[in-house]
């Protein structure tokens, strides 16, 4: 069981909306895909997969490249066992370059809490350490 449960109100998709947000902080792969069922469908951007292992091995690429990686994520809209974020997060590569990726997410919940399905569009803009908003 991973609470609040569906169906979903306003404050306990705020509070699943937060729990994510506090977990992907983390940037620990192991603890994140706790989140999703064993069989969780996951598109993010233009990759596609399946199952929680996919999951940590997408997560421990994404945070070897995507350096001193902070988030922020938004309710968007809810019902039912449904909930819509938008995000952003604030990265840096290998090289030093700062980065601001903007993003929406579809999460459909099993009955356990669980997030059996969960559709990512993202898009990276470049910016300057002084556009940085995000941080700690």
């Amino acid at each position: 069981m991973r609470p609040p449960l569906p169906p979903f109100t306003e404050e306990t998709a705020r509070a699943k909306v937060q729990a994510a947000e506090d977990a992907w902080n983390t940037r620990d792969p192991e603890r994140v895909a706790l989140a999703y069922t064993e069989d969780s469908v996951w598109r993010n951007r233009d990759e596609f997969f399946t199952g929680r292992d996919a999951i940590r091995a997408f997560l421990r690429r994404k945070w070897d490249r995507e350096l001193d990686y902070r988030l922020r994520k938004e309710l968007w809209a809810y019902t039912g066992d449904r909930i819509s974020v938008r995000f952003k997060y604030e990265w840096h590569d290998a090289d030093g370059r700062w980065w601001r990726s903007h993003g929406n997410e579809q999460w459909e919940f099993a009955g356990d809490g669980l997030m059996r399905r969960r559709e990512a569009s993202i898009n990276d803009v470049r910016i300057a350490p002084s556009e940085r908003r995000l941080s700690g």
